[in-house]
């Protein structure tokens, strides 16, 4: 079985105009910043961007709204980054904030083949604009539809040659659902270990979900 480990060069051609990219992620951090290197180094532009929220300001994955890659965010809050209030302000980024709950919800469900989930958050709230409500027993829901992504971004802590991965603390946040719901997975792993190191217990995302680990630098061999 080939390993999975991929030049950055390699990864820089995976990305092109146009593209829907998700990216795990939380508040600055878990985030899988040198995989945003390459979608920077590629400069592919006109990207839609699903992700927890838009980091901060020339931050993590908040350079990408800074470079003006992004045209459309799909996001639970974007508060943090300035950038992103003043873009949308002016109409040059569209925003689809979702219910992080239900964002989370909706990730996981593209990674599971299913279409949607049904929620009472957001019932009688401008969330629910354009949205189908659905009755069940007598009690209504609104079907948020199911997320999925051309190439999806992932910060694990740990990695093998086959792709299996570990996360520590709070990679653990939107990371595995990420790697379940995209037609590309790319890993940005903190360590690289041997096929037969990692306990089976301690893998939390199968390899059969990643396609492509950035391969470790050699500055990255020295601090390890």
């Amino acid at each position: 079985m080939a390993d999975k480990y991929t030049s950055k060069e390699q990864i820089v051609r995976l990305f092109k105009d146009g593209q829907t990219i998700m990216c795990g992620g939380f508040a600055n951090h878990g985030v899988p910043n040198k995989l945003i290197d390459c979608i920077l180094e590629s400069g592919a532009r006109h990207l839609t961007l699903i992700s927890n929220d838009s980091g901060d300001a020339d931050l993590t994955i908040g350079r990408l709204i800074r470079n003006g890659v992004v045209d459309k965010l799909i996001a639970s809050h974007i508060g943090r980054n300035t950038d992103t209030i003043q873009l949308v302000e002016e109409g040059k980024i569209d925003l689809e904030l979702v219910p992080q709950g239900s964002l989370a919800e909706r990730i996981r469900c593209g990674g599971s083949g299913l279409g949607g989930v049904l929620t009472k958050t957001g019932l009688g709230t401008v969330v629910e604009k354009g949205k189908q409500v659905i009755s069940v027993d007598n009690e209504e829901y609104l079907l948020e539809t199911a997320l999925r992504a051309d190439i999806g971004l992932v910060r694990a802590r740990t990695s093998d040659p086959l792709g299996n991965l570990t996360y520590h603390g709070t990679m653990q946040n939107f990371n595995p659902l990420v790697a379940k719901a995209s037609a590309i997975t790319l890993v940005d792993a903190d360590m690289h270990v041997d096929i037969g190191e990692l306990s089976i217990d301690s893998i939390v995302t199968p390899g059969a979900y990643v396609d492509f680990v950035l391969a470790a630098e050699e500055s990255d061999h020295e601090r390890a």
